[in-house]
């Protein structure tokens, strides 16, 4: 048998997120909808480096009445060589152990990077509340 459908893991780069505290709306339709504005991210790997550029970044975290937590993060990233990078990506959450485990796209017009338009990724995070940070140690191209 054929080894062409097993996952290849190749890292892309590590990934450190600062957020603020966030907005809470209760109750809603949904459950509890939780907006966490992104002060400043880090992208630090060999084929990709770059940090967060404007203000328009934040994760629209839902829990659901039992529990589920779905991540929806978007962001824009200026990478140390000028180009500029939209990520945006969705996964679940584990409240209870900080996990999140996520699948970043990215959307670009430099051709330096065009690579990553076909890129789909996959990560594992731990949040940590008292520092208000999400670390990735890394994301992974899946391949």
């Amino acid at each position: 048998m054929s080894n062409e459908l097993e996952l290849e893991l190749v890292p892309i780069c590590r990934v450190e997120i600062s957020v603020s505290e966030a907005i809470v709306l209760e109750n809603t339709p949904t459950g509890t909808l939780m907006i966490g504005e992104i002060n400043a991210s880090r992208w630090e790997g060999e084929r990709f480096r770059a940090s967060q550029r404007g203000a328009a970044a934040a994760d629209w975290l839902s829990v659901a009445p039992d529990g589920t937590a779905t991540v929806d993060v978007r962001l824009t990233l200026e990478t140390d060589d000028g180009a500029l990078v939209f990520v945006s990506y969705e996964g679940r959450s584990h409240l209870d152990t900080g996990n999140a485990y996520t699948t970043p796209r990215f959307r670009t017009g430099d051709p330096r990077y065009a690579w990553m338009n076909r890129v789909q990724a996959v990560a594992k995070g731990r949040w940590d509340s008292d520092a208000m940070r999400v670390t990735y140690p890394m994301v992974y191209e899946l391949r």
